[in-house]
């Protein structure tokens, strides 16, 4: 048990969050490159060969330039294990990273030094202040002009009422960037302008009056540096381990990620400093990380991860105790037992058999339709863990393929990725046509891109008179009946089965609502089963 306890806390799992083109998967692959997951950036070393790992696998992902699927990667550092869920930037492809920011302990905040908090940056810090999750900051792009270090850190304070306090100070921006003295470790990293995979080791200082500052930098930047360092310390609280794993305070990191600076000492400063796995409220009880038996919960469904295999998998975190391979699992939804012998661990989409895992890790569960977003699996207890949303859409389109024979093609496509959560799909109870339901206009490009390319299925998207779409749920059935025979000309079910109002306007949503005021017309709905 005692060892049980040992590798739980070993646990750093974290998720990255931005706002799009502040660096975020650049960020994501020096951790990599870092942690030795990869020897040099956007390679990866498995099983003696040199393969492409971006996390950024998806080819859609690839041809636009932009994350729209979250990744999973495992990778070991000063022996600790993290697994790093990178995240969609484009605010279009929001609901994923809502959803994979339930399965993580602690955030990274990614800010552009020139842009500071931009609004997706904004949006994911207030999903991350829910649930009180403690937040790294890390200030990318010093090799470039930027805002005032000290502006930087009152946007912060001040838009998101965040405490902060700096782990690492810059000496220098832009072209006059010579690297960052660290006043948690008290030592100078300066920064090389030469090749992109060096890694910077720090010259140990006995505080900023250290002669050797002097020999080591220009006049002008120690007097800044031992200025503004001053004044940091005047006007910031000390670094305050409960405030940050509270949520209330972020230790502030500064850098370049394309340059690898910077770097090391976010990883470090996890390393120190990010919870180890936290319990996870259930619906019957709160699950503590070091219980005996396992349970986790499934946050994610990622179809078609091989080309070659029309596969799909569930991820699910760990949530207490110990996975082992082989071992059965009850899926509480269904009431039934499973036995996993076929587990994933992860590095974008390389994989291997997991042996092992425990609370905090994640792994991929292959599936074929049994299991859905929200679902809990355990050794045995009824236990159903909550808190993974899913969004009614504000954007409604119909589907329709450009070959009719291939409408039944189409359907179990539509299902697939509904099942994924990469988007809502409803089936009108009159009419043949399929309704999907989105978060954001980009994300009807991105469906139409993969139902051709992995299901083989051009389609055409058409605009509705549709103009938002509610689960309606009821404690009496016979008043839902009563409401689905009553409106069926408006009514659709999701991939689940579950009925949903399709409302053309706003006079057409509050009329059921005013009429049937025993039914509840959902805006969120939490996927837990």
């Amino acid at each position: 048990m005692e060892a049980l306890t040992d590798a739980i806390n070993a646990r750093r799992t974290f998720a990255i969050i931005s706002h799009p083109d502040a660096g975020k998967t650049t960020l994501t692959e020096k951790l990599l490159l870092f942690g030795g997951a990869i020897e040099t950036a956007g390679a990866v070393k498995a099983r003696g060969e040199r393969r492409r790992a971006r996390s950024d696998w998806m080819k859609v992902e690839q041809e636009r330039g932009i994350s729209v699927a979250s990744s999973v990667m495992t990778y070991e550092y000063d022996g600790r294990t993290f697994n790093l869920l990178d995240t969609p930037g484009h605010e279009d492809f929001s609901e994923d990273t809502y959803r994979v920011l339930t399965a993580v302990d602690s955030a990274v905040m990614v800010l552009d030094v020139a842009k500071g908090i931009e609004s997706q940056t904004r949006k994911l810090f207030e999903v991350c202040r829910l649930r009180d999750m403690p937040i790294t900051t890390f200030v990318n792009k010093l090799d470039r002009e930027g805002q005032d270090p000290f502006a930087l850190l009152q946007e912060i304070e001040e838009t998101l009422q965040l405490d902060v306090t700096p782990a690492s100070w810059p000496i220098g921006m832009g072209r006059d960037f010579h690297g960052c003295y660290d006043l948690f470790q008290d030592q100078l990293i300066l920064f090389d302008k030469g090749g992109n995979d060096t890694r910077s080791e720090g010259v140990a200082l006995h505080g900023l009056d250290d002669p050797k500052l002097d020999a080591m930098l220009p006049d002008h930047l120690v007097a800044k540096l031992r200025e503004d360092v001053e004044m940091v310390r005047g006007l910031c609280p000390p670094f305050d381990a409960e405030a940050y794993l509270a949520g209330n305070l972020t230790p502030v990191y500064f850098g370049s990620a394309v340059n690898n600076f910077g770097v090391r000492e976010l990883l470090e400063g996890l390393s120190r400093q990010a919870p180890s796995p936290r319990p996870q409220t259930a619906l019957e009880r709160a699950v503590a990380p070091d219980e005996a038996k396992c349970s986790g919960f499934v946050f994610k469904i990622q179809a078609n991860m091989d080309p070659k295999h029309r596969d799909r998998m569930a991820f699910l975190r760990l949530v207490s105790g110990q996975f082992k391979k082989g071992m059965k699992l009850k899926h509480v939804r269904s009431g039934k037992t499973m036995a996993v012998h076929n587990a994933q661990l992860f590095l974008a989409r390389d994989r291997e058999v997991a042996e092992t895992a425990v609370a905090g890790d994640i792994i991929g569960l292959p599936n074929h339709g049994g299991l859905r977003i929200g679902d809990t699996l355990t050794e045995g207890e009824l236990v159903r863990f909550t808190g993974v949303p899913s969004f009614a859409p504000e954007l409604l389109q119909r589907v329709r393929p450009e070959d009719p024979m291939k409408a039944k093609h189409l359907g179990r496509a539509l299902e697939q990725l509904a099942e994924e959560g990469a988007a809502r799909v409803f089936k009108p109870y009159l009419g043949a046509d399929w309704v999907v339901g989105v978060v954001g206009a980009l994300q009807f490009d991105v469906l139409a891109d993969r139902i051709r390319t992995e299901f083989n299925v051009p389609v055409r998207f058409e605009p509705t008179e549709l103009m938002t779409a509610r689960w309606v749920e009821a404690d009496d059935p016979h008043l839902l009946k009563q409401f689905v025979d009553k409106n069926k000309a408006s009514l659709a079910e999701d991939h689940t089965g579950a009925p949903v109002y399709m409302a053309r306007n706003a006079w057409h949503l509050n009329k059921p609502m005013e009429d049937f005021p025993g039914l509840r017309f959902l805006k969120t709905k939490e996927e837990s089963v």
